[in-house]
């Protein structure tokens, strides 16, 4: 009973530590990434038109 009791504690201290570091570092949010200038397909996923190129008609 103990040996159960200790490994659920350490795969509990383990995904804890996992969740923290991160959330500290944000690893994930390098790939997230808009892009600087939207590309013409990227203007048609949001919506805009990109034949228009920003212009007034």
């Amino acid at each position: 009973m103990s040996t159960t009791l200790i490994s659920l504690f350490s795969i509990a201290l383990v995904v804890i530590a996992a969740f923290f570091l991160s959330s500290r570092f944000k690893i994930s949010s390098r790939y997230e990434r808009k892009p600087t200038k939207p590309s013409s397909w990227n203007r048609q996923d949001i919506g805009e038109d990109p034949s228009v190129d920003g212009r007034e008609s």
